[in-house]
């Protein structure tokens, strides 16, 4: 991060959208860019935490959801759907964590048509040593009360669901 800003850029240009004659729509505006610079905050807080593992954000979550499966294996088009990524994304992020030996591709035993992606000895304790760093530096020192988490779950829970991100069970 640079020096900060003497003031918040994005407050100055919700007033820019008022004096525009966009007022109906300046908060909402203010709100989503907001979101977006916060995501840039918190991706690059965890790149630098997983960059020591050789580790994108991306080929962590892959490793974290194999850790999760019961067999430490899942098939890859399963694997895209629950991390909501196209196919290609997962495609690439194996290739990768496959030469650093941390997952393996193998045939699924019934299914011809479909490839499982199989974590190994090395990408388990890869993945668990992230996911410790993660807690302690990322996770454990969000930046926000617990309060304020609590209603960022709900508010953003809401707006992806309302989005066609899940249904609710």
């Amino acid at each position: 991060m640079g020096t900060p800003l003497p003031r918040d850029p994005i407050a100055d240009a919700q007033r820019n959208w008022e004096r525009h004659g966009w007022g109906d729509v300046a908060a909402p505006m203010a709100a989503i860019t907001a979101i977006m610079r916060t995501q840039q905050i918190l991706l690059a807080r965890i790149e630098t935490v997983l960059k020591p593992f050789g580790l994108t954000f991306a080929r962590y979550e892959l490793l974290a959801l194999l850790s999760f499966a019961r067999s430490g294996a899942l098939p890859m088009n399963k694997a895209s759907a629950l991390l909501q990524v196209h196919p290609t994304s997962v495609t690439n992020a194996v290739d990768r964590l496959e030469k650093a030996a941390l997952v393996a591709r193998s045939p699924h035993p019934t299914d011809g048509r479909t490839t499982l992606i199989e974590l190994t000895a090395e990408g388990r304790t890869v993945a668990k040593k992230a996911t410790a760093a993660l807690n302690s530096e990322v996770f454990g020192k969000s930046g926000f009360g617990p309060d304020d988490v609590d209603h960022l779950i709900r508010v953003l829970g809401t707006f992806r669901r309302d989005a066609g991100d899940f249904t609710e069970e």
